[in-house]
């Protein structure tokens, strides 16, 4: 997996990531430290706030930025957007007032959800090959589950020497690095944009419009609201099952909050091999399949009164939420890239970006609502329903190979710079330019149905 690191621009770009979520991590310890010190008790409130603002944030700026992203160079808006961060984080330690601190943090993540899906773009231009973009999606994986764990760690170290507030210094150096190195990195040229005509709403919409022309697209849709109430299960309840179900010691949070991501990380080690045997819909929906039996048996655990086994079952069953949701969103950058023609990317990206996190918007206040207000029992079963239902959408969406899908037949302009001239794909096709830029109906496309 490591062997992609070979490709200079891609290192220097996979640095530059590594090093923001590192400086990001810091500061989510230190807002919290923050918030406390601004709000007392009332610290949660603000946090969920601000986390709220986060999603919404991301929900409404990253479609624009897609709409305006093919028109500026790529490497000016991630520079951009770094410089923005850092100026964000660099104002944070001289909060007194909530509203200042949900001001400030709307433009960090405004300017994040123009970083993200821009950069998430770049990469497969950056590394053509498949196999090669295979594993760099599989580095991301563990890059963000282990800065999950890295973070916080790093956080309490720097804690003893220091206040909260020169974590902040951290995260202002994190994304200053992150910058120098995109300028550092020779970023190949996107393919010319197509002319665009309509309304800024139209071009705004564009990437989403695109989920639901293609039906492994609209079966994403599903998937992630799948993974999403999954991990709004994880993240939001974790504490209440360790602390509250248990009674056991902090420490069982991180120890819960581990395994989750353990299970993501084995999942990644293991996808480049195995996405070489089996297609990304089999590996997709077996995540989403997965997450299906694990709330099952979260279901299971929650409803027994007493047992020694079930703490240890729970932290088997985290693994499993971790294990199936990397399953879902290792591979779904090659689903984007082999969906949507290269000059189109980017919005792609973007509307993937904020979809996703649309569904997490709407699963994180509902697993806390429904577990404060109607009990562990009840949000288990509200969000496994979910699962299970976004889980056989996402199977009745997308279509086996040879199965003709429900809703019809849609043409898609793509090109496929990594095949050969006689590959079964490019048969009855017709050609447009180089690189094998060709249209068909995916309807009768046996192939781009194991997408």
């Amino acid at each position: 997996m490591l062997s992609v690191l070979r490709n200079r621009t891609y290192r220097r770009l996979f640095t530059a990531q590594v090093v923001a979520l590192s400086g990001t991590g810091l500061a989510t310890v230190a807002l919290g430290l923050l918030a406390y010190d601004i709000a007392g008790d009332d610290a949660g409130q603000v946090l969920g706030t601000a986390l709220g603002i986060k999603m919404a944030a991301y929900v409404l700026i990253a479609p624009a930025i897609g709409a305006v992203a093919d028109r500026l160079p790529r490497r000016t808006l991630m520079v951009g957007a770094d410089l923005i961060r850092a100026a964000v984080a660099l104002c944070l330690p001289f909060v007194g007032q909530v509203w200042q601190v949900y001001v400030l943090i709307f433009l960090l993540q405004s300017a994040s959800a123009a970083f993200t899906p821009t950069f998430q773009a770049v990469i497969p231009d950056v590394l053509p090959k498949e196999r090669d973009y295979t594993q760099a999606l599989s580095l991301s994986r563990l890059a963000y589950d282990l800065e999950s764990l890295f973070s916080p760690a790093l956080a309490g170290l720097l804690l003893t020497v220091m206040t909260y507030n020169w974590l902040f210094t951290g995260t202002v150096l994190g994304f200053l690095g992150s910058a120098a190195l995109v300028v550092a990195a020779v970023l190949p040229k996107p393919a010319p944009a197509p002319p665009r005509t309509g309304s800024v709403y139209a071009k705004a919409t564009a990437g989403s419009r695109l989920f639901f022309q293609a039906p492994q697209l609209r079966a994403l849709l599903a998937l992630n609201l799948a993974v999403a109430a999954a991990s709004a299960m994880v993240t939001v309840n974790s504490v209440v099952y360790a602390r509250g179900v248990f009674g056991l010691s902090v420490g069982s949070l991180s120890l819960a909050l581990g395994v989750y991501g353990a299970g993501s990380m084995a999942v990644a080690l293991l996808l480049p091999r195995l996405l070489d045997r089996v297609s990304d819909r089999v590996v997709m929906l077996g995540g989403a399949l997965l997450l299906v039996v694990a709330f099952a048996g979260l279901g299971v655990i929650t409803a027994a009164a007493s047992g020694g086994w079930r703490w240890p079952a729970l932290l088997v069953t985290w693994a499993a939420f971790g294990a199936g949701g990397s399953m879902v969103l290792t591979p779904t950058g090659r689903l984007l890239r082999r969906s949507a023609p290269p000059e189109e990317r980017t919005a792609a990206f973007a509307a993937q970006f904020s979809l996703s996190h649309a569904c997490w918007l709407l699963t994180y206040p509902l697993a806390g609502w429904l577990g404060a207000a109607a009990g562990l029992g009840r949000a288990v079963a509200v969000l496994g329903g979910i699962v299970l239902g976004a889980a056989l959408l996402a199977v009745r969406l997308w279509p086996a190979p040879g199965q003709v899908p429900a809703a019809g037949t849609q043409v898609v302009e793509h090109d496929h710079p990594d095949l050969a001239p006689d590959h079964p794909h490019l048969a009855n096709t017709a050609v447009t330019e180089d690189r094998w830029r060709h249209r068909h109906r995916l309807v009768t496309d046996a192939l781009h149905s194991r997408l």
